[in-house]
Parts: C-alpha cells; structure tokens; sequence
C-alpha cells in the first residue's frame, strides 16, 4: 500500500485459541514472539486480551481510535511529504475467549474458551438441562431491552444503524459498479501482425498482447484504474512491454542493479496465486479493471477462488441493484503444449476443465490460434462485464495464420472452416477435423499436410475453434 496514493487496511487478527477440534498455532505461542512475528511481518500490532466484556469493550473501542489516528498520521506526513516509503501500519490482535458469554460448561465439560464451542452444544434438545442452559443464555443478551413487544428492534436500537452510503450495501465501495469508468482503449488493429498469407510469418501471441497492454496501461495511468497481476511471471509470459510505461509495485528496500520496481507501480507480483487472486478480486469488486497473467499449470492454486467469484457473479445477475463490475480476465501462458524449458512438470491444462463446469453466462474460455486473433479476444476481454475470461495463449515464437480482417470475423463467430486449408468445397469431407488454441491448431494442419501426401483424394474439412462457449 502506497500512502501517498493508497487507502489503507486494518487487520483485526481474532485470537479466541481454537480451530474445530484443535488449538490454533499463533494463540500458543508466547505473547512476545508473537509480537515479534507481527513487527516481522511490517506491523506495529496493538492487542486488546480478556474476558470482561465491559472492559473488553472499552479496551476495543479506545484502540481503534489509537489506530485510526495512528493511520492518518501515516497519511498525512506521506501526502505531505510526498514520501511513498513503506510504512509501519497498525494492526490488532484481539484475544478472547472461544463461545465467548456463551455456556461455561455442558453436561460437566468446559464450552466457553474450549474447542467445544465450534460445536453444536445443545443437540439433545429433548433435555431439560440442556433447554435451561439455551434459555440462560438467550436471556443474557436481554433481548427484553432490544425488542418490543411485538419483537420489532426497539426505535433507539434501530437508531444506530447506519443511513444511506454508510449502509454496508450501500457503499459505493462495495457496490464498484457504481465506481466503474471504462478504460480507455486503443484500437486493437493497430498491433495487428501483418499476415500477407497463411503460414508466411511467425509471432510470439503474447508479446504482441503485451504492446496492447502497455499501452491500456499508459492511456489509463491518470485514471489508475487499471492493473496487472501475477506471481513473477510478466516479463516471461512475454508482457514486458508494460514496463515501458510503469514499474512493478514495490514498497521494500531497493538496491542498485533492481529494474523497474517503484512504489506506484501497476504490475503487482508475488509469487502466491492466491493472493495475486485476491488483489484482483478485491480491485475489480471497487470499480477497476485488471489481468492476471499466470503459468497455465499453476492456476489451479485459486480454483476454490475462482469457484467463490463465479458463484458471487451468478447472484449478482439476480439482484438489479448490484451494478456490473469490470470481469475477472486470466491470461494462461506457458501452456501444456509448449514447454520448451520447463518439461513435464509444468503440464496441466485442467483449470480450463474447472471453468467450464459453470454456465456460459458467467465464463468464456478463448483458445485463440495466433496473434491476431489473440488481439481481439483481450479487446473483447476488456469490455466485457460480469464474466469470468480464461484465454490461454502461447508465449512461443508461432505460425502466424489470419490477417486482422480475418482474425475479427472468426474470433467474433468463436468457430467456424478454414476453407484455405480445406479441399472439399466440391462435396462432402471424408474427414472432419477440429483444433481449439495454438499448437492444437498447427497439429491438425500438419495432419492434414500429412494425409494430402499420402491419400491425395481424400477430401478434408478443417474446424477451428476460438470460444469453448460458443452457442
């Protein structure tokens, strides 16, 4: 987080001492290692422990005042000074007990601040103890002071509730839509490689990609409301283009001999898929745009959060107040079918799999074959709203098939014959053959190099395919 420019974010880390059925390792090791571990970490950790509620509550509400003022101490002398150091922000470490005020024990075992509380404590509801406990503890948050007698919250409790943009679902920053601006896009057929004929020249897709993207980068930096993520992977999947305009986002320490690493960066790495996932949801989810660029074989590590975003997406088409956000777009490169330098324990294309599981009005899977085609899909990936885009696309220098004008009318269909390298426009094919992406493609067009030297007459049909969800 850049002070200077950035928001901030206060981390509340719950220490109630137990998972499930087991203790949590940070609530068992000493309170100064784990202060140790936290100011490692780049915090300055304010703990707030007991039991008392009262107290408790106190205790709580005066250090979130400490912090929040601590915080915009942080930013002031920043913007002030305009100085974009990494800075040492606040967090809290709030320990207390698990079930907190909840039973003290059942049936002669401790429930509050035991893992028992994870439990469903009163399942024998046929027990007469068991109803007397429920009943008690009900009663201890004396409901008579919050309700009326017709169970409606009492008006001074209604009172406290937030009004308006304060309202949790109101916020504009939990509805982006409300904040989304369309990014500034160039014309796509700029970049086109040229392509007198089929087979005639040959192009690294991504690299091409990459000159469209750095220059949405740089026709967005004043609005910034466009980045790229990934774990370290930009300049290898052939996206190094963008570092002509921007830097890596990079807050830490810099050295002599470091390249392209400034606090207020645009590409954002780490080598954690998951938390490149997050940046980017959490990014999209306040009204911006973004990519992430991964290995094809490593995606899988945020399958679960993929899962979680497409379910939020299908919801959200069901409520009409949730505006549309920009959509969550993956770039997969160093796909299953060329690795070059990496061998076998690169190859997994499963995450395509994955994905289409999940109905066609929340996700596209693009496979386009070359360079220009690649063009149009990231355009269309860009605009688009409320969709989960996959393109996978090679990083390796390629055979180089469609001009633009052709790339536009196929990608666009998302399937359709390449009649030049077809022979049977005079009648039916003896064989039908289908490729989806890159190098799939260039096999289908050897085999059928293959069968025109060895069966001359026999008459072929070449199907390809850009978008898995073509109707």
């Amino acid at each position: 987080l850049n002070p200077v420019t950035d928001g901030a974010v206060l981390p509340i880390l719950h220490l109630n001492g137990y998972k499930i059925a087991n203790p949590t390792v940070l609530a068992r090791i000493p309170h100064a290692e784990l202060e140790s571990l936290l100011i490692g970490y780049g915090y300055e950790p304010y703990f707030v422990e007991g039991e008392e509620p009262a107290s408790m509550h106190r205790h709580m509400a005066a250090t979130l005042d400490a912090v929040i003022e601590a915080i915009r101490s942080i930013q002031h002398a920043a913007r002030t000074n305009g100085d974009a150091e990494r800075a040492r922000w606040p967090m809290v470490v709030l320990r207390s007990p698990k079930g907190w005020t909840g039973p003290k024990e059942i049936d002669g075992k401790r429930t509050e601040g035991s893992w028992r509380s994870h439990q469903v404590p009163f399942a024998d509801t046929g027990n007469p103890e068991h109803l007397k406990l429920l009943e008690q503890w009900l009663k201890s948050y004396r409901p008579e002071e919050l309700f009326d007698a017709h169970g409606a919250p009492r008006p001074e409790i209604a009172a406290l509730a937030p009004r308006g943009a304060r309202r949790m679902g109101s916020s504009p920053h939990a509805n982006g839509g409300a904040l989304l601006r369309d990014l500034r896009l160039p014309d796509f057929r700029a970049y086109a490689v040229g392509v007198p004929q089929p087979v005639s020249v040959t192009a690294e897709a991504t690299r091409v990609m990459g000159t469209l993207l750095r220059d949405v980068m740089r026709d967005n930096l004043d609005a910034r409301n466009f980045r790229v993520v990934g774990p370290d992977e930009t300049a290898s999947n052939r996206l190094g283009a963008l570092f002509e305009v921007t830097d890596r986002t990079w807050l830490a320490e810099r050295r002599p001999g470091d390249e392209h690493l400034s606090p207020d960066g645009r590409v954002m790495e780490i080598l954690s898929e998951h938390t490149c996932q997050g940046w980017l949801e959490g990014y999209l989810l306040t009204g911006r745009h973004g990519l992430f660029s991964c290995y094809e074989a490593f995606i899988h590590i945020v399958d679960s959060m993929f899962n979680q975003h497409a379910k939020w997406l299908k919801v959200c088409n069901e409520i009409p107040w949730r505006r549309p956000i920009a959509s969550l777009n993956y770039l997969l490169t160093s796909h299953v079918w060329r690795q070059d330098h990496n061998g076998f324990s690169h190859q997994d294309p499963g995450f395509i799999d994955h994905v289409v599981n999940k109905k066609a009005d929340i996700i596209r899977v693009y496979l386009p074959p070359d360079a220009n085609t690649l063009l149009y899909v990231t355009d269309r990936c860009l605009k688009s709203r409320n969709l989960v885009n996959v393109i996978v696309a090679g990083k390796q220098p390629e055979q180089q098939w469609l001009d633009m004008d052709a790339a536009i009318n196929h990608a666009s269909a998302g399937i359709g014959l390449w009649e030049w390298a077809c022979n049977d426009q005079d009648g039916e094919p003896d064989v039908v053959l289908a490729a989806a992406g890159d190098v799939p493609t260039l096999e289908m067009l050897a085999a059928i190099d293959i069968l025109r030297q060895l069966a001359p007459g026999v008459k072929i049909r070449l199907i390809n395919v850009v978008d898995l969800m073509t109707p």
